[in-house]
């Protein structure tokens, strides 16, 4: 998860750059003004509340980062090597052993996707705006780039083409997520020889399994849920139910998050100040940089019509 304001300056990653975006907030009319009406001490405290509240209002919407393996780096591209398991073979007694060794594919996924978002008003706005008005603009901008990341995971599973996914094609159905519809997803990535760990659904999809009596019968909340967040327990399939929005009604993915895809983080959530004083515009904009790639798509099962 992001980083409250505290941990970054204690980050060595932040270092080089915390003099210069400090020194930007003393100028900045946001920052001031949530020092004024926040009552803090100074402008290093009124930024890190206010990159703190971006923080908070984000987390509860990074739903996509339970749905994809999240690996921080600081790098722009990551190698990642994908093994084409050995072969034994069947020899008579004594005769030459034979040994056929892992053979690799590669893919290459590149941090190069900024996601941005950011508050800006008129000088007059900052005047005579407080600061419950102020923190809940600030809180948007973190809700808004949580939601587009999440975007971004659900559209890189939507972009492996059907032949590709686990069993070969879509596992559509015909109106309604049932417990046998939700096993036949299951199925689908172990006969990949994967394990399903997430499944991916609408709210109106969940709605369908809590009338399945084996459905409730098979759920364990435990200390996985986060029921506000849309994460709930596992089933005793092992799955854990991810719910959204933010996945289209009727479409359903089942992932091995393991193995599937990768995030590359190379700089979660910052927030800094903006200022643009021909045009009247301050405020603060927070950003992150990921890279988003597909490593095996046929550990992914999808479909649509549920």
């Amino acid at each position: 998860m992001p980083k409250l304001f505290e941990a970054i300056k204690e980050d060595p990653e932040y270092q080089p750059i915390l003099p210069e975006l400090l020194e930007r907030a003393k100028s900045n009319l946001m920052v001031n003004a949530v020092m004024r009406e926040a009552i803090l001490s100074d402008t290093a405290n009124a930024l890190g509340k206010m990159h703190d509240v971006v923080v908070d209002a984000a987390k509860p919407a990074l739903i996509g980062r339970e749905i994809i393996w999240v690996l921080p780096t600081t790098e722009t591209l990551v190698r990642f090597p994908k093994a084409k398991l050995g072969k034994a073979h069947r020899t008579a007694e004594l005769s030459e052993v034979w040994i056929t060794q892992e053979k690799y594919d590669t893919v290459d996924v590149k941090a190069d996707m900024e996601i941005k978002a950011g508050a800006e008003y008129s000088k007059k706005f900052f005047e005579d705006a407080s600061w419950g008005v102020m923190e809940r603009q600030t809180a948007e901008v973190g809700r808004a780039i949580a939601e587009l990341e999440t975007e971004k995971i659900l559209d890189l599973y939507d972009s492996i083409a059907a032949a590709d996914l686990a069993g070969g094609d879509e596992y559509n159905g015909s109106g309604t997520l049932d417990w046998a519809g939700l096993v036949g997803f299951w199925n689908r990535i172990k006969t990949e020889n994967f394990n399903a760990k997430v499944l991916v659904i609408n709210p109106a999809q969940l709605a369908d399994l809590w009338q399945q009596d084996q459905f409730i019968h098979s759920f364990y909340f435990g200390g996985m849920a986060d029921i506000r967040r849309g994460i709930l327990g596992e089933t005793y399939l092992g799955m854990k139910i991810v719910v959204s929005t933010k996945v289209a009604d009727g479409t359903v993915y089942c992932i091995d998050t393991d193995v599937a895809a990768v995030m590359l983080l190379r700089r979660d959530i910052l927030t800094e100040p903006f200022e643009n004083p021909k045009q009247d515009r301050y405020g603060i904009a927070a950003s992150e940089r990921i890279g988003l790639g597909a490593l095996r798509s046929n550990a992914v099962a999808r479909g649509t019509g549920w």
